[in-house]
């Protein structure tokens, strides 16, 4: 084992690892009782490193591995373009950052930010959200950091939440159930959008925020307008992320 750990960079531990839960387990042992790995065991292993560099969970790998090569292709398709949008994404992200170099401005009006989200109108729901959160922690770290937002900055905010649904609707067009590991790992992309850019979000708030998502028609609406039936996606993703993440 400690030969392959030099030969492939995998750690020992990561080979103990991925032998405990069936992923590559060495078809051979010395009479020291010693792991031994064939050709083939060093072939699945690189299959292994690959599946992972391009992002896929460790329980996706053995029944992929194990799946016919269309659906391998299909697979690889699909993260192809979770890939691509994570790029563009990226790129946006950059290009707001350069804006904002280049022009630092002054904080945006609701109109502006009614333009920047396509006609939506946040001020709608204030008198709303002032009477369920304003007592909030939530409430008052949100008000504070987007009060100071530009033009730059709602772009960058919209620009995230357009790659985290397109990655959800990428997922929804392959067929994934969205509490499985690739949706949960959209939600929790979901997860630090939400604390990076407006406030801290537990598991619990988060399993609220993905409820209303689904029990307000307006949310509802304005989620899927991005793609029919995706507030229900996210909304079952981020659920099972939550749940997940008290389970420990």
């Amino acid at each position: 084992m400690g030969e392959v750990s030099l030969l492939t960079g995998v750690s020992v531990r990561t080979l103990h690892h991925y032998d405990d839960i069936g992923l590559l387990r060495p078809s051979e042992r010395s009479e020291g009782n010693y792991r031994l790995y064939t050709p083939a065991d060093l072939a699945r292993l690189r299959a292994v490193l690959t599946y992972r560099q391009l992002g896929f969970a460790l329980n996706d790998i053995a029944p992929l591995l194990a799946a016919p090569s269309a659906l391998q292709q299909q697979a690889l398709t699909t993260q192809l373009s979770l890939l691509q949008e994570q790029q563009r994404r990226t790129q946006a992200t950059i290009d707001a950052v350069l804006a904002m170099l280049a022009s630092p401005g002054d904080p945006m009006n609701n109109e502006d930010v009614k333009a920047v989200f396509d006609g939506f109108d946040p001020e709608q729901y204030e008198p709303e959200v002032q009477a369920r959160w304003g007592d909030t922690d939530a409430y008052r770290q949100s008000k504070a950091k987007t009060a100071r937002y530009t033009k730059a900055d709602w772009e960058a905010v919209k620009a995230e939440m357009d790659h985290i649904y397109s990655q959800y609707l990428a997922l929804m067009a392959a067929g994934v159930a969205p509490d499985g590991s690739q949706g949960q790992a959209v939600a929790a992309q979901h997860h630090a959008h939400i604390e990076a850019r407006y406030y801290d979000a537990p598991p619990a708030m988060m399993r609220g925020l993905a409820q209303m998502w689904v029990q307000d028609d307006r949310f509802t609406r304005n989620i899927d307008r991005a793609g029919p039936g995706l507030a229900a996606y996210q909304s079952a993703a981020v659920t099972a992320w939550a749940n997940a993440q008290e389970a420990g």
